[in-house]
């Protein structure tokens, strides 16, 4: 692929884009990267569109290599039963699962979506286990994850008989997560020192946390419409 690429040339795209997909399957195939394997498995998809070709490197991948990404996506394929992957909770959580245990790009996505399944009880017989659930979400949360510190801020908001309800614990996630620029969480912390509940009233502190909410919220709907405007 040598010298630059005229993307207004059709021909010169479609070249260049085989070559891509000639140098991924060369690097997974004959070179045994997984790094490669899991480009391949992107470029099927999203080039291709070959959904069904792309669920194969991944599978391939995820239980020959290990890689955390292809074992990530692959759970994901099977929360959708895309590519015509089964429609499997139990397989997605366990694709999660090694995503979350071995590291990486999307490890803490998949850390979380691991709490999800098991706050849900889709994994043990339809029987939520909030207490692993807390685990893995607090996994994510201490990698700065802000979905999982906000769940984790809810189940101690609400309680249950395995985790009983403590506001100052629900606060102090609901306060990382606000930092981690989580619109709710923001709210919810606010709520808890206006109305002093379980923790010592503040209204400086339930005024700040209010205004935070309200720029992120504001944030958030520029993003929108400069996204739409695209």
């Amino acid at each position: 692929m040598a010298g630059l690429v005229d993307f207004k040339n059709e021909e010169e795209v479609k070249g260049f884009l085989d070559n891509l997909g000639i140098e991924y399957s060369y690097a997974c195939y004959k070179e045994k990267q997984p790094d490669g394997c899991h480009r391949l498995a992107d470029y099927l998809e999203n080039i291709k569109k070959d959904f069904a070709a792309a669920a194969k490197v991944l599978k391939q991948n995820c239980e020959e290599n290990g890689h955390s990404e292809s074992c990530y996506k692959l759970g994901a394929y099977h929360i959708t039963g895309k590519g015509g992957v089964p429609l499997d909770l139990k397989a997605a959580y366990n694709c999660f699962l090694k995503s979350c245990n071995k590291g990486g790009r999307k490890s803490l996505d998949a850390c979380h979506n691991v709490g999800l399944l098991l706050q849900d009880g889709h994994v043990n017989d339809k029987k939520p286990d909030p207490v692993a659930a807390r685990d893995y979400y607090t996994k994510a949360c201490d990698g700065k994850f802000s979905a999982s510190c906000f769940n984790l801020s809810a189940m101690y908001l609400e309680g249950s008989p395995e985790l009983p309800k403590d506001m100052s614990k629900a606060l102090c996630y609901s306060e990382r997560a606000c930092d981690l620029g989580h619109i709710w969480a923001c709210a919810n912390a606010s709520r808890i020192y206006k109305l002093g509940d379980g923790v010592s009233k503040d209204g400086a502190k339930a005024e700040t946390l209010k205004n935070r909410a309200k720029e992120l919220y504001r944030m958030q709907k520029e993003a929108e419409q400069i996204t739409f405007g695209e």
